[in-house]
């Protein structure tokens, strides 16, 4: 199997002339032999050049094993055959096929030999066209050694290997071979690129999970009470916006209510004006405020007087919403919900959200009895690899059904033995994720433990890289604020309910698997949506690593 740059390519799916690419790319992939490479331009550059290909009008440049370079140009569609050789049309005009093609290769040949500073290189081109069949391919413009059409598109593999013999008598390895192979690196840009990939794999997931919140807002019950215990990663949060709107546009009043400030904060930044977004205590506070009452917040007790504050509240009209939507339901207890209940209007509609693995406070259960349940085990935010690992490694009561085709990277586990190793091989960690090409606003740092007792707490930066901490005071308008800083950190049980491309899991340290450590794991973990280290004490490694390969 050929190698492909820049890689992940298999993980997206694009509509239109870009899917037909990926197909084809797919071809080449598995056809030619493992000394050649494909360095293409699907969906990375698409992304940034606005559906430009990697060089102007070529799609794709493969590298034989001598080092000779041949340009592949994809046209999928109807072709128009004029006097003036093959023509493309697009809405914005006409292109013809056989200058765009010679002016792309002439241009990318010459700046190859300036790079490559006189050494002997190879700049071959052939256009593919799977859709149509040239019928005069003399007058094409282009030699017709040079056409795969319609009719000859299952020879396409055949003809590359054709122009690209391997090495051998009469076809000796060139000595700008790998010039040729850095210098296709540097226009492909591979590293940054994974910026784009980040973005793209957003969008996937949004789309993805998105399922969750079709299915569910089709769900009719009477009186209308929906219990959705779903994984993390299955579109819960996605679910509640998407009501909140409906009630919004509709007319009506919501009001989304969760356990983590955090979270609430993100939703009110995203959910549209005509509803409310609190946490329960937030909810507490202003009530307590609408009685006269003024909660002192540097007193102990001060949150358990609130939920007493809801305990015996009766809301008035005034009050009443029409749209319930409780978010992090595990963490919830049973008397809140009745307290939250009592706010709908007759005919009011309630959603529940939870999802019990993340339940980090030990509460129980809240019984809902009545309530219509639809539950979902797929996690389409976190990539197929790291649900693998998890899933092998924690006794998770239900597996995770994998549900993003992003495969993504390899999990790392690090290991330290004491506070000194712990900080360096944290370093470490943050390290490797901005090598593979991720920003430092792409890495979270997130704390096994608590805020209060994490040994990196103290630090405003870990080594070169300054951290964004939250600092438990908010703005003058209610805003978190945060020291300045290029990465996150951030504890467990905040960062509960958001996601970063890159997290670092650090000071993992239990001294058994109980169910505790296994919810904590399981939080932190799904939090990365494409890379994960894992940086854990020896003894706790140990345990994880013996659950991975089977033997306990």
């Amino acid at each position: 199997m050929a190698r492909v740059h820049p890689e992940g390519w298999r993980e997206l799916a694009n509509a239109g002339a870009a899917e037909r690419e990926l197909q084809t790319l797919g071809q080449l992939a598995g056809g030619l032999p493992d000394d050649y490479t494909v360095y293409h331009g699907v969906h990375w550059t698409r992304i940034e050049q606005k559906g430009r290909a990697i060089f102007g009008e070529i799609d794709f440049a493969i590298v034989g094993p001598t080092g000779k370079l041949l340009l592949v140009e994809q046209k999928t569609g109807f072709l128009h055959e004029s006097a003036d050789g093959l023509v493309k049309r697009y809405a914005s005009g006409e292109k013809h096929v056989a200058f765009q093609m010679a002016r792309s290769t002439d241009a990318l040949h010459a700046r190859l030999r300036q790079f490559c500073k006189g050494e002997t290189t190879y700049v071959d081109a052939v256009l593919y066209c799977p859709d149509y069949t040239v019928k005069d391919p003399g007058t094409a413009g282009i030699d017709p050694s040079r056409i795969i059409d319609a009719k000859r598109k299952d020879r396409l593999v055949a003809t590359i290997l054709a122009l690209l013999p391997p090495a051998g008598p009469g076809n000796e390895v060139l000595p700008s071979r790998d010039k040729v192979h850095r210098f296709l690196g540097d226009i492909l840009q591979l590293v940054p690129e994974v910026n784009a990939f980040v973005s793209e794999a957003e969008t996937l997931y949004t789309r993805l999970s998105g399922g969750l919140a079709h299915w569910a807002r089709r769900i009719d019950c009477d009186p209308f009470r929906l219990r959705v215990i779903g994984t993390a990663g299955s579109g819960k949060t996605q679910l509640a916006l998407a009501v909140f709107r409906d009630a919004v546009a509709a007319g009506l009043r919501p009001l989304f209510v969760c356990y983590n400030r955090p979270l609430a904060d993100h939703v009110a930044r995203i959910a549209p004006q005509g509803g409310d977004v609190v946490t329960y205590h937030q909810l507490g506070d202003r009530v307590a405020r609408s009685l006269g009452q003024r909660p002192d917040f540097s007193q102990s007790g001060a949150f358990a007087r609130l939920e007493e504050t809801l305990d015996a509240w009766q809301p008035d009209d005034a009050s009443r919403i029409d749209v319930l939507i409780i978010d992090e339901g595990q963490d919830f207890q049973p008397g809140w919900a009745t307290n939250l209940l009592r706010l709908l209007r007759p005919g009011g509609r309630a959603w529940w959200l939870e999802d019990p693995m993340q339940n980090l406070y030990g509460r129980p259960e809240v019984p809902l009895p009545g309530w219509t349940s639809l539950r979902s085990e797929i996690n389409y935010r976190t990539p197929r690899g790291i649900v693998d690992t998890l899933n092998r490694m924690l006794p998770l009561p239900y597996p995770m059904e994998p549900g993003s085709p992003v495969d993504g990277y390899e999990v790392e586990i690090l290991t330290y033995a004491d506070t000194a190793e712990l900080i360096a091989k944290t370093i470490t960690a943050v390290t490797r994720c901005i090598g593979l090409g991720f920003r430092r606003s792409h890495v979270a740092v997130v704390t096994y433990r608590g805020r209060e007792s994490s040994r990196l707490a103290p630090f405003d930066r870990l080594g070169p890289y300054p951290l964004r901490a939250p600092t438990g005071r908010y703005d003058l308008l209610g805003n978190p604020t945060v020291t300045e800083g290029d990465v996150l950190i951030d504890s467990v049980h905040r960062f509960k309910g958001q996601a970063a491309p890159c997290v670092v899991l650090t000071e993992i340290d239990f001294d058994t698997l109980d169910d505790r450590a296994v919810r904590r794991l399981f939080v932190g973990a799904t939090r990365a949506t494409m890379k994960l280290v894992m940086v854990v004490s020896e003894a706790s490694a140990r345990v994880l690593l013996a659950r991975l390969d089977g033997s306990t």
